[in-house]
């Protein structure tokens, strides 16, 4: 890929997350995004008319979705705007910012609007008529539930596949709660001076009242205080497994964007505050059963397409359902433990499946321009055995 496309830092942005069942259980997903998308380019000033695409991104489906890019386009101002809807499970994010970069590049759209959005909670039911079926039963499927439970094609749930990686590379159960505990004190890094880091890109969640002010969400809601001592004491989740429930994530809802555009209109946006040149995309699969893996092969084929290796790489965030995708990376790429989602990430904060990898890149870029700049890389995991990874590079 080209470095034609960038990111303009300011116009990046994150809500809160929420684990599941909280105050977001019972708000649209699509109301979320609309609210959130509406304030934040409000306090950066741009308007929303002009984008000439919104790539709306999500994973599980909430009333109305049919209608879900232009519906969000005409709510947030941008009413002649349309565009793709992407969902590719968790790599949903990443590869919501590699549609929108080859639009630019391709000279399909100026700018493209990026808006991914999702809510674990209350997932849907979905009833498939069988007339065929004894007493014409329907099939029911939970949308959110039955997915984490059964990949169709490596016949597991997603835990299970954490489980064989951590078995077959010899990783410890003290390895995966070291590797908690450090993404933890990363994590209330972000929080250090009143939460500054995380004020950069943070924009709060406001949820209407019937009788008086909104109820205003400008945090994380569900982060659990880890030790090493509460760690140690947790149960496996599988009986005689390693994976527990403080290694691995705990679903959320939440939304996230940015804006991508060409350089120029990129350098314009960002005021002086920094842009993120994107260097390269790239995907993986591998073999069925061994999810954790993924993000490795997705970061190579990223950094091959932008010319790069491990070496180059100042920064690296990476979507780590569990503790095991994290060990493995290390162990695979030589980058230290330490190097990886300095402020955090998704095992600690929440996965609301969409918006984490648009999250995790948002931080990325603000992770590079606080250090003034560098080569960044994005990677993750994804249902199917899949990953998905970014690279950029953040200069003035």
């Amino acid at each position: 890929m080209s470095s034609s496309a960038a990111i303009p830092i300011p116009l990046a942005w994150s809500s809160p997350f929420v684990r599941w069942q909280g105050a977001l259980a019972e708000t649209s997903s699509i109301d979320l995004a609309v609210d959130v998308t509406k304030r934040a380019l409000a306090a950066r000033d741009f308007p929303a008319s002009e984008a000439t695409a919104v790539i709306l991104g999500w994973t599980v489906p909430q009333p109305q979705i049919f209608y879900g890019a232009p519906t969000v386009a005409h709510r947030i101002g941008a009413e002649h705007t349309s565009g793709p809807m992407i969902s590719q499970a968790c790599a949903t994010g990443a590869v919501s910012v590699q549609t929108a970069a080859a639009r630019v590049q391709t000279g399909i759209d100026r700018l493209g609007l990026v808006i991914t959005t999702d809510r674990t909670s209350n997932g849907p039911l979905l009833t498939y008529p069988l007339a065929s079926a004894p007493g014409g039963a329907p099939h029911l499927e939970h949308w959110v539930m039955d997915s984490f439970e059964h990949d169709p094609v490596g016949g597991t749930a997603m835990i299970a596949t954490a489980e064989r990686v951590a078995a077959d590379a010899g990783i410890t159960r003290e390895q995966l709660d070291d590797v908690t505990l450090l993404r933890y004190e990363q994590y209330r890094s972000s929080l250090a001076d009143d939460r500054a880091f995380q004020r950069r890109y943070m924009v709060p969640i406001e949820l209407p009242s019937r009788r008086g002010e909104p109820t205003v969400i400008d945090a994380d809601f569900g982060v659990f205080p880890t030790t090493a001592e509460g760690l140690a004491a947790l149960r496996p989740v599988v009986p005689n497994g390693l994976v527990t429930f403080g290694s691995q994530t705990h679903p959320a809802d939440g939304t996230a964007g940015l804006v991508v555009t060409s350089v120029d209109r990129a350098r314009d946006l960002a005021a002086g505050e920094g842009i993120a040149t994107i260097l390269g995309t790239g995907g993986a699969r591998v073999e069925p059963g061994q999810m954790p893996k993924a993000p490795v092969p997705a970061a190579q084929a990223a950094l091959d397409a932008a010319g790069l290796t491990f070496a180059d790489v100042d920064v690296v965030t990476a979507h780590d359902p569990f503790a095991v995708n994290d060990v493995w990376f290390a162990r695979q790429t030589g980058i230290e433990l330490e190097r990886v989602n300095q402020r955090g990430s998704s095992l600690i904060f929440g996965h609301p499946q969409a918006p984490t990898g648009t999250r995790l890149i948002v931080e990325l870029l603000h992770t590079l321009a606080e250090r003034g700049g560098g080569v960044g890389l994005f990677t993750g995991c994804a249902a199917g055995d899949t990953g998905a990874a970014v690279v950029v590079r953040v200069e003035d």
